[in-house]
């Protein structure tokens, strides 16, 4: 019996063997299965899998758990200061007795916590759909990773999948409020095309994404990050749970809830569209969705909703552009989703929450409410009825990807309004290679990001020659030949200079995993691909220690897991030394703790030379942003944050080795007895700076004669560097990255160029000069943006213009603040 029914099921699923042909599918219109092969096509998955269970047991322990999936949701004491309860809305208290009644009541609804909050806060998965067994799960679960495949399935029998993203912002509420009305009415509802919509769908909402955010009313989450930034960055444990929720659903479509536009906002895009997208995929549905939810909203009756707008057809190119992959909607597009953001109209946070009346407050949050749930459902209904056409549109582009076919090129009027400015395109390359040529550890992080994201990555089981080159074997591989090539290529590619293309853009237009992050990766353009390896769930280990027995060791500080390892030396009190390139060494008698740090950090030691200056563990005072508060606390830095008020109010610097200066430090605003302890610590500490802030405290304090000179506030991306020596400039990567950059000039006698920006500025991003000619990319080029020096008060100082820990992202560039950390301190 048993080995029938497998059987049954390998016939089932043969279908998926066969690659789909790139030709639409008819649109499911007919909502109900009441006529025609679907009824008969889910009326054999529920027979089969029913007897597949009584011939297994309905209590096999299988990852394949079927749905419902009741989590007893721990429950949260009630807080009166959350933000959401002067909005009528609904406070993050109340969401698990909300949810665990729920789960009481239907078994169409399914909840899992997938995360916590950088404040512990449980973050929810909310899934709905008509009740499955561990084997139709199964089943589902084959059709996916069969269509990830570029093969087709059977339409009839696979649940497609949706995705609501909410309050990814903070004050940003209604969306979370909007997706609890449609979870209470699909869970609720006995109308048969609510039932038969959960036979045929997964609908699943991420209930809060940043419910810290939504507590305190901010923006950003409890660590001071806005969310909707940072994807293929992934600092933050809200977005490594909203990554695992997209590589797991897959999404044929997604939404992200946002506010505040005054139209309200529903995407498509304006250009530029991101190069690696097969657009004709997205475009197509993408831009009829998005007229669906616009005709949604406008029939919600509200003056307020009157007028949505649509950018691909409203806006002019770059006002709010689908370039970079740091935004949810833009991120899901690389996992197959037609993905939109949605900015509801009525403003009910930041001045308008202090300053509205409350019935105000509460009657724009209803109106935003009512339009969340008019885009949800919509969205719905639109997957619902174009249900064929949309699986076979994901399935097409990952296809295409596994085949390293060329993107397609996209005619005119394709779409209504499309048109040359929305003509985006890239060559794929046939793979790239990493290798640890520059730094071990900065090359398993690289690969171990890739994997994270769902990127194939394999590593060589023997030596083989690409291109002319002979790689060892243990070199990593990205075949880009491979579904979700796009994702690999925005990641590895070094991206394009727009400045020349559109006038503005929504944010950065610039960065690249390959150029930024320390690792060393050859592109193989085209040709011959033979190659044999493993597949990569985690890169190997890295650290060693090859320094002759007896001998000192070195460390380089060419990545932040070298500083790590150097910190986590000092922390144990080890006598270190700091050698006049930056090198680290430790001495010989404490080989067994450097072969540890190796082990724990991946660091490479070996052989060091003589001399060194004494090197003891530092403390800095930093008054930075979020971004660079953590990754100096990454690096092992013991940091104390500092402000004006805080020096104000009275500062102890008798620890104090290093100050550093990028924000919310201001020198003629100290009062005289700050500014006097101040100067006294300038007396003896190192001094390290970086962007306008940072430039004029430099003046103001008159340490380095060097005068700070503002590109235009907006350009941003990855910049060509020239590096001399120096503490920042020895052993630097060759590319940095800049916003709002900043260049050195008047250099003082004793000032010391450790970077100039090289004579073509921007690798990949957006810089243009200003309307009056100023601040551009010929003004920049060849200038000082980076210095050193040491002032007349003693002090050793760095100034960056440039933005090496920018957002947590650029990894490669974290050594250049750790040598500048040490050199300064040093006397």
């Amino acid at each position: 019996m048993r080995r029938t029914l497998l059987a049954v099921l390998l016939a089932v699923t043969a279908a998926v063997a066969a690659p789909v042909s790139g030709t639409a599918q008819p649109s499911n219109s007919d909502r109900e299965p009441g006529n025609g092969p679907e009824r008969n096509e889910i009326a054999a998955l529920d027979t089969i899998s029913a007897q597949a269970v009584a011939a297994q047991g309905e209590n096999r322990a299988d990852r394949y758990q079927g749905y419902p999936r009741r989590t007893a949701l721990r429950t949260y004491p009630e807080n009166p200061a959350d933000k959401a309860i002067k909005l009528n809305l609904a406070p993050y208290h109340s969401l698990a007795p909300r949810l665990n009644a729920l789960q009481r009541k239907s078994d169409r609804v399914s909840v899992e916590v997938v995360g916590q909050s950088g404040l512990g806060r449980d973050l929810y998965l909310v899934t709905l759909t008509a009740p499955e067994s561990s084997v139709q799960t199964r089943l589902q679960e084959r059709f996916r990773a069969a269509i990830e495949e570029g093969h087709k399935v059977p339409a009839g029998l696979y649940k497609a999948p949706i995705w609501i993203n909410n309050n990814i912002h903070g004050d940003e509420w209604e969306g979370t409020d909007g997706a609890l009305r449609v979870i209470e009415h699909l869970a609720t509802s006995n109308d048969r095309d609510t039932q038969n919509l959960l036979r045929r769908s997964r609908i699943y909402f991420n209930i809060t994404a940043n419910p810290d955010g939504r507590v305190a009313g901010t923006r950003t989450n409890n660590a001071g990050f806005d969310l909707n930034r940072d994807f293929v960055t992934s600092s933050q444990p809200e977005n490594r749970a909203m990554r695992e929720i997209v590589e797991r659903t897959q999404p044929l479509m997604m939404l992200d809830e946002h506010g505040y536009s005054e139209n309200t906002l529903i995407e498509p895009t304006t250009p530029p569209h991101g190069q690696n997208y097969d657009f004709d995929l997205y475009i197509k549905h993408g831009y009829a969705n998005g007229l669906a939810m616009e005709k949604g909203v406008q029939g919600l009756g509200y003056p307020e909703t009157a007028h949505p707008e649509i950018p691909f057809r409203d806006y002019a190119p770059g006002v709010w552009d689908g370039w970079a992959p740091i935004y949810t909607a833009q991120y899901s597009m690389y996992h197959g989703a037609i993905s939109y953001t949605i900015e509801i109209p009525q403003q009910v946070n930041r001045q308008a929450y202090d300053t509205l009346p409350v019935a105000e407050l509460q009657r724009r949050a209803k109106i935003n409410t009512d339009v969340v749930e008019s885009t949800v459902r919509t969205t719905i209904g639109f997957v619902d009825d174009h249900r064929g056409e949309l699986i076979s549109n994901q399935t097409e582009m990952f296809r295409r990807g596994k085949a390293g076919e060329p993107q397609r090129e996209i005619p005119d009027g394709f779409v209504p309004g499309f048109g040359p400015e929305d003509r985006y395109r890239t060559e794929f390359p046939r793979a790239y290679v990493l290798t640890d040529d520059r730094s071990a550890a900065a090359t398993a992080r690289l690969v171990d990001h890739l994997v994270a994201h769902d990127v194939r990555v394999k590593r060589a089981e023997r030596p083989f020659t690409l291109g002319g080159k002979r790689y060892p074997a243990g070199s990593y591989v990205v075949d880009m030949h491979q579904p979700k090539r796009a994702l690999a290529n925005v990641m590895l590619e070094q991206g394009s200079d727009l400045s020349a293309k559109v006038p503005v853009m929504y944010d950065i237009s610039g960065w690249s995993h390959r150029l930024l992050w320390g690792a060393s990766v050859d592109i193989y353009r085209d040709g011959p691909f033979q190659f044999t390896g493993r597949d990569v769930v985690a890169a190997a280990p890295t650290g060693t220690v090859d320094a002759v027995p007896g001998a000192d060791l070195a460390l380089t500080l060419d990545d932040e897991k070298d500083a790590l390892a150097v910190n986590d030396l000092l922390g144990r009190g080890l006598a270190l030394r700091r050698q006049d390139d930056g090198t680290i060494v430790v001495p010989a008698a404490e080989r067994l703790a450097a072969r540890e740090v190796a082990d724990r950090y991946g660091v490479r030691f070996t052989t060091a030379g003589p001399g060194g200056t004494a090197l003891q563990r530092k403390t800095i005072a930093a008054a930075v942003g979020p971004d660079e508060l953590q990754v100096l606390r990454e690096s092992g830095f013991d940091v104390r944050t500092i402000s004006t008020a805080v020096l104000n109010a009275g500062f102890d610097w008798s620890r104090i080795d290093v100050l550093l200066v990028s924000s919310g430090l201001n020198y003629p605003q100290l009062n005289a007895t700050a500014k006097a302890a101040l100067d006294e610590f300038l007396k003896r500490g190192g001094v390290i700076t970086r962007g306008a802030t940072g430039g004029r405290f430099n003046v103001d304090a008159q340490l380095l004669q060097a005068t700070p000179v503002a590109g235009w506030e907006d350009a941003n991306g990855v910049v060509n560097v020239v590096n001399g020596t120096g503490p920042v400039g020895t052993g630097a990567l060759p590319h940095s990255f800049v916003y709002a950059p900043q260049w050195f000039t008047n250099l003082g006698p004793g000032v010391n160029v450790d970077q100039r920006y090289g004579s073509t500025v921007i690798a990949a991003g957006h810089w243009r000069p200003r309307d009056d000619g100023t601040g551009g990319q010929a003004a920049a080029a060849g200038q000082a943006a980076v210095v050193s020096g040491t002032a007349s008060t003693g002090a050793r100082v760095v100034l960056f213009g440039t933005e090496p820990m920018f957002r947590n992202h650029p990894k490669g560039l974290y050594a250049q603040v750790a040598r500048a950390v040490y050199w300064a301190a040093t006397r």
